[in-house]
This record gives structure tokens, C-alpha cells and sequence, in this order.
């Protein structure tokens, strides 16, 4: 069940994006495309209370109730700069706004912008550690959570690549051929 609502928020938080631009860019009703876009919080907020009800309600945890927490981290964390990539390649598209900046490809432009991606990425990781901890706290009971601390370790992996990511970028700097 859970894994059906994690897949239920990540198309939500599509569709709700692509609503709110459609009313702010092709509707040009900008109070509209503002408060849909600020209602994607509820998107994180409803796959979040679904894995609390169900863990409450006596479930035993399984890598979807991790997988959910980490849906719900990396949303946090990675969803102002997605709404943003999105925003301006819509008004690119839609509205006649310039064309978005690529990211950068060489050198020490690119290195920046793979930290940028590393702090983000440890941001995510951070929050999706905080909702298992909690998570696991609301169960309060080792047998049933054993799932949820498989999450440590692969939040770290995921962490961990995107350091090395970004310090390979700053050691060995990408160059024009």
C-alpha cells in the first residue's frame, strides 16, 4: 500500500507543478499558479501521514515505509530547485521568458555546481534519517522496524557517491576538448 502512495505523491507533485504553471503561464492566473505550487508541501505532508497511519495502525515496517521517508527528504530538500528548473524552462516554453541557463560543464563553474548538489543531497539525506529515527520511535518496537534501519546504510551510499561526485569534479576538473 505505501508503495502505491509514494508513486500517488510523486505523480501528485507533477501534476500539481504542472497545474500550477498551466494557470500561471497559459491561464496567466498568477494567484492561482502561486497557490497551487504552494500546495506541494501537501503532496510530502499526505505520503508522510499515510506511512505514520500505517505504521500505527500496526504494520510492520518494510522498505516502503524507508522508501517513503526518503520520497519525503528528498522532496524537501531537492523541491524549491525542481519547481525552479521547471518555472523557468515553462516560461521558456509558454511565455516567452530567455532560455534557462544549462548548467555549467567545466571547470571550477562545474565543481560549484556539483557541491551544490552534494549539499542538497546531504540536506536530503539528513531529513530522510530524521523521519526513520521518528518513525522508529513511534513504533517503539525493534521487531517491527528492523526494515527502516536498512535506510541508514543506503543514505549513506547515496551520500557518499555524491561527495565523491563532487570532489572528482574539483580534483580532476572537467575540461573543453
Amino acid at each position: 500500500m505505501i508503495v502505491t502512495v509514494v508513486l500517488a505523491g510523486e505523480a501528485g507533485f507533477w501534476i500539481v507543478l504542472a497545474l500550477g504553471l498551466a494557470a500561471r503561464y497559459l491561464l496567466r492566473w498568477r494567484r492561482t499558479g502561486a497557490a497551487l505550487l504552494l500546495c506541494l508541501p501537501l503532496v510530502d505532508l499526505v505520503v508522510l501521514g499515510a506511512t505514520v497511519l500505517d505504521l500505527r495502525g500496526g504494520a510492520a515496517a518494510h522498505a516502503s515505509h524507508g522508501l517513503a521517508a526518503a520520497y519525503v527528504g528528498f522532496t524537501a530538500a531537492y523541491g524549491h530547485s525542481l519547481v525552479l528548473w521547471a518555472d523557468g524552462r515553462f516560461a521558456h516554453r509558454f511565455a516567452g521568458g530567455p532560455k534557462p541557463p544549462a548548467a555549467p560543464k567545466y571547470g571550477r563553474a562545474r565543481a560549484a555546481h556539483e557541491w551544490r548538489i552534494f549539499r542538497r543531497t546531504l540536506l536530503a539525506a539528513g531529513i530522510t534519517v530524521v523521519l526513520i529515527s521518528l518513525l522508529i520511535l513511534l513504533v517503539d518496537d525493534p521487531a517491527r522496524t528492523v526494515a527502516l534501519t536498512a535506510w541508514y546504510p543506503r543514505t549513506a551510499w547515496v551520500t557518499g557517491i555524491s561527495l565523491l561526485v563532487a570532489a572528482s569534479y574539483t580534483v580532476f576538473p572537467k575540461r573543453p576538448r
